[in-house]
Parts: structure tokens; sequence; C-alpha cells
């Protein structure tokens, strides 16, 4: 068995079969910098580096490509309002992008390309796209000709008379096809723009990651994926503009996660429930808030409230404490044989299962629900009256492939003050002396410092209440 994908285009699970054995060309739209980025923003992110790292594990040399849209409608807008250059508002929120999704655990792109830093592919994308007889320009704009690519709409399902334009699609006099869409805009009066043989512009949206793409991964790719916002109108023309150029496949398969709601109601401004990942990791670990984009199928709508991050944050903080005991616990283990083989194969048995649930379409929901299992067994084997460091080793090695792979880390115990320290010798103390008095007012009292004791069969463990 392999690796399956649910294929947008195909509407179905298909097996993953990479263009070139053990590499993957994978691109994933990023975000327009014109502010922090919202947590529907932050889904893809996870969830594709998610994939990028189960698929680094599986093997396979991973090429990872994500955009940044740094010129646009919106950054034009957010410059006139706070009289700034559209570049330096771009780079501020490409840094703060940076410093989100670092602490949200996911890795950086092999290349992070802009638009700005892209003009010359992408005008040379659009004057072969007018040679080619697809695109026609018209008053310094240039636009597509979308009934002239015949597969128009494969990807959403739709049929060329059945499409309603986008909101990013406007309509002009200056098209000749309420269908068309823009590849070149030209300037308004201010605006930053560029030279380029239909006058001074800037690209329009859809263009950017088809000619970026072509840069640096070539014609066709085995992974496209992005929200599934972007499946219309966005997706289905970058391969309207890439196949009609290169004749060939744009995409293999195509990935897009589900929306995200907040306290069951779409998000959205108007509502005021709009939730900015820079303040939620203000309040929250961020290791929580990607361990809750985890819990369920990337596929499938995902519902945030403060309750279920609250309970997501109780759930990581078990299986965090099930690996601190093992590692405690490690230091009083010996070298036993009696019984480990029985264990070594339970854990390798929750191996083989994290491997097929995430080979299915990568549920990481099933995947995590391993992890808790996982944890499970660590816990009943520390009831042993006897335990093995092979026995030890081996939970612990598995604990850091799963979390290596869904992108999370293991809390290092804290080192606490002089003074909490002491507190807890003297209560581990009373209660061997059973003074269980003493030994209370002491739980109080650390308490009262925000430090709750647990007594485990391996001793007294502390955390930060």
């Amino acid at each position: 068995m392999g690796i399956k994908i649910y294929n947008t285009e195909a509407r179905e699970k298909q097996d993953f079969i990479p263009l070139e054995e053990g590499k993957v060309k994978m691109y994933v739209c990023g975000p327009t910098v014109y502010n922090y980025i919202h947590i529907g923003n932050a889904r893809p992110p996870i969830v594709f580096d998610t994939v990028r790292r189960y698929l680094e594990f599986r093997g396979y040399d991973v090429q990872y490509i994500s955009n940044f849209t740094d010129v646009d409608d919106k950054l034009i807008k957010a410059a006139n309002e706070l009289g700034e250059e559209v570049p330096t508002i771009a780079e501020r929120f490409i840094e703060a992008y940076f410093e989100d999704v670092s602490a949200l655990g996911c890795k950086k792109a092999d290349v992070h390309p802009r638009v700005t830093e892209s003009m010359d592919i992408i005008l040379e994308f659009i004057q072969a796209l007018i040679d080619k007889g697809y695109a026609y320009e018209s008053e310094g704009d240039v636009y597509f000709q979308t009934r002239k690519f015949k597969d128009y709409g494969k990807l959403s399902h739709q049929s060329i008379d059945e499409l309603r334009l986008g909101e990013r699609i406007a309509v002009g006099e200056k098209k000749q096809d309420s269908l068309d869409f823009v590849l070149w805009k030209a300037a308004k009066p201010g605006e930053i723009s560029w030279k380029s043989p239909w006058g001074e512009g800037r690209p329009g949206w859809h263009i950017e990651c088809s000619a970026m793409i072509k840069k640096y991964l070539g014609d066709t790719i085995d992974i496209h994926a992005g929200g599934q916002d972007l499946t219309f109108p966005h997706h289905e023309n970058e391969i309207a503009q890439s196949e009609a150029l290169s004749g060939k496949t744009f995409a293999r398969y195509w990935m897009h996660n589900g929306y995200i709601n907040i306290d069951n109601e779409k998000m959205s401004k108007s509502l005021g429930n709009f939730v900015l990942v820079h303040d939620i990791i203000k309040k929250h670990d961020p290791q929580v808030l990607r361990f809750f984009m985890l819990s369920v199928h990337y596929r499938n709508p995902i519902n945030y409230t403060e309750e279920s991050l609250e309970n997501t944050r109780a759930a990581l903080e078990r299986i965090q404490t099930s690996y601190q005991n093992l590692k405690h616990r490690k230091e009083t283990s010996t070298n036993l044989t009696e019984n480990n083989q029985e264990w070594l194969d339970k854990i390798n048995a929750l191996h083989e299962e994290f491997i097929r649930e995430m080979d299915d379409d990568f549920n990481t929901a099933n995947a995590i629900s391993v992890l808790f299992e996982l944890s499970k067994l660590s816990n009943y084997y520390l009831m042993e009256k006897n335990t093995a460091v092979e026995v030890i080793d081996a939970f612990t090695k598995e604990f850091d492939i799963l979390f290596t792979v869904l992108g999370l880390s293991i809390k290092e115990e804290e080192l606490l003050d002089e003074e909490i320290e002491q507190l807890i010798e003297q209560r581990i103390q009373a209660r061997k002396d059973r003074n269980f008095q003493l030994s209370d007012q002491i739980r109080d009292q650390l308490k009262s410092m925000n430090i709750i004791l647990e007594d485990t069969p391996q001793g007294t463990r502390w955390k930060r209440g």
C-alpha cells in the first residue's frame, strides 16, 4: 500500500504517484500580505506543512514553494489609508507572517517568491499567451479568453455557461466576454506600477501563481494546494492559463482544506468574529492551535471556540505528561529482557497504524488518535513494577517520530526558582514522613503560586496552572 490523496479535480482518492520517483513538486498558495493572518489563513500553512513533513518522513525529497502576493487592490487600499508605500506594508506583514507560522511549527518553504520580484516571468507568460491567441490587450489591460480553453471548469466541475464570476474578476466594457479574466491591469493615477508592452500596470491575481510555478517547478507539478475558497476562480484560472500555454497537465493532484467557523458562524469582519493568529498566540500556546487544527481531517470544516481550544490544551498536555513521565522513569529503569518484546511489538503496531492513517489522505484526526493510544499504552507500561530502558527508549522514540511528523514539540521541563524547588522537596519529604497535614499545606501554597502538583507512580510531577 502507498499514499492516497483526495484529488479535488477527480473527486476521489487516488494513488499518489509523483512524476519523478522519490521526488515531489508541491506548491501552496500563500497569503496577500496587507494585514496579520487570521485563523482561516493559518489552516493551509499548518495542513500542508504536515503533508510536506509526512512525505519527507516517507522518504520523498519535497520541493515546496509558497508565494506572497505583495501587490494587489487590498495592499494599495491599505497603503492609501495608512499613507505608506505598498512595499513597506508588504514587508511588515511578511515578517509578521513568518513570525506567526513559525510559532505554529511551520517550516519555511524552499522558496517564498513574491509578485514584485517575479515581474519578468509574469510579463513573459502573458506575452506568450497573447502570441498563442489565448489573450488580448484592451486599453492597457490584458485578458485571457476563457471560452477558448475547452476544459475550463474541470476543477470546480461547472459548465462554462453556468459559471458565476468570482469577486476578484471585475466585469468591464474592456472585455470581449464577461467570463474573460484579467492578466494585466492598467495602472490608475498614483498607483504602484511596472512597465510592460501594454503600458504601465501590474499583474492580475491569477497569473502570479502560474508564472511562479513555471519558474521554480516547471510546466507540471505533483501537488497544488490551498484553501477551499481558492478552487474557483483562482485555481480554475491557473489551470486555464497554464495548460493553454504549455499544452500539458498543470497539476496532477489538487488538495483543498475546508473552512473554519467561529462559534458555529462563518468568520467575517461584519460579525465581529474575525480572529487573528497574532492575537490568539498571545493568549494560547501556538502548539495548541496547531494540534487543534490537525484534530479534524483537513477537508472537513472546523469550528473554533475558546472551549474547544481549552479542551485541546488539556489533551495535548496529557500526552506531553506521558512523555515526560517516560523520561523521568528512565533514570530508574534497568536492562530487563522479560516481556520486552511484547511491549516493543505493541509500539511497532501503533507505528504501523499511524502510517496507515496518514497514508489515507493524510488523516491527521485518526493519526492523533494513534498518538493518544501511544500515550495510554505508555501510561500502562509505567504501572509495571519493573521497566526496561529498551522499552522506554522505544516509547520516547515513537513519540518523537509522531510529534515531528505532526509538527509538534515536546515541552522541556521548566527550571523552577529556588523557593519553589525547596517547597517541592519539603512536600516530598513530608509525604515520606506521612505528615499529610504539612504535605497538603505545601500543595496549597504552591497552588497559590500557580504550580500544580501531580503525584504519580513515578514520583511527584508539576506543571504551571
